[in-house]
């Protein structure tokens, strides 16, 4: 009686098709962003990262209100975020740094505002965080193609990426152009922010990229190791957050969200304490 009570509470969530493809979501998105988030971590683009999350939200907003795939505007709105930010950095008195933060605040707040204005159709609150009990057999196509184009590609840069990250410097020499390593990895990091908001939000989509990656990087230093606990934290982490939106009937992105914090202060308690047993 209690082996099935348990069983059909394991089940339960899955048994609506919604909610199926909301975990195949979650789970190829978790594969990718683990994977991806160690990269973003060893680069300290965590900030970059989110900056360019928010600088597509007017993209998104303008592609829902006009009926367009928002992965288009969303597109769009990442090329105008760098090209203000290119033009601000080349500013001497603005600086990149401020340039990065006045565009990226200046376009979130369009964004914001376009979204949750009164006249807007409803629903565009979603672009902000996310709906991914809403994704379609499309997203769930486009996340799987993220994922194998995503994974393919660190695949194949893996070695150039471990070299331009612990001695830019001499990278050149060794044959391995830095900047073009930077941009690949840019790339990278926007197909994969452009596939994965539509089901997590302009808001929350950071959290599958970085979260899981701080939790690896807690505990361990190696990069292969630190990518396949990554990706086993996102893809455990989003289950775990739709089984709480699912039984506590909350807002199924910030579940996912809540589940990663929770998971980084864990890893962040087992990593101190083995540091003290290896100290001992």
């Amino acid at each position: 009686m209690i082996l099935a009570t348990v069983w059909h509470s394991l089940i339960a969530p899955w048994e609506q098709g919604i909610d199926r493809r909301a975990l195949f979501e979650v789970i190829l998105l978790g594969l990718t962003g683990g994977t991806l988030g160690c990269w973003i971590i060893f680069y300290n683009l965590s900030y970059s990262t989110e900056s360019l999350a928010h600088a597509l939200l007017p993209g998104l907003v303008l592609a829902a209100l006009a009926g367009i795939p928002i992965i288009l505007g969303g597109a769009v709105g990442l090329a105008v975020a760098a090209l203000a930010i290119a033009a601000a950095a080349r500013t001497p008195a603005v600086g990149r740094d401020t340039a990065v933060a006045v565009v990226v605040t200046g376009l979130l707040g369009l964004g914001a505002l376009l979204a949750l204005s009164p006249d807007t159709p409803a629903g565009l609150g979603e672009l902000l965080f996310g709906d991914v009990l809403g994704v379609s057999d499309t997203d769930l196509a486009l996340a799987g193609g993220l994922a194998v184009a995503v994974l393919a590609a660190l695949a194949l840069l893996h070695g150039r990426l471990l070299l331009v990250g612990f001695d830019r410097i001499n990278a050149a020499a060794l044959g391995v152009r830095p900047g073009v390593v930077d941009v690949a990895l840019l790339l990278l990091i926007a197909a994969a922010l452009l596939v994965a908001v539509q089901g997590l939000g302009n808001l929350l989509v950071v959290a599958v990229l970085v979260g899981p990656a701080a939790c690896a990087r807690a505990v361990t230093r190696r990069m292969s190791t630190m990518m396949a606990i990554a990706a086993g934290v996102a893809v455990a982490a989003g289950c775990g957050g739709l089984y709480l939106s699912y039984y506590a009937e909350t807002a199924a992105g910030a579940s996912i969200a809540a589940v990663i914090v929770g998971a980084y202060v864990v890893a962040l308690g087992v990593g101190a304490a083995e540091r003290r047993v290896r100290a001992a």
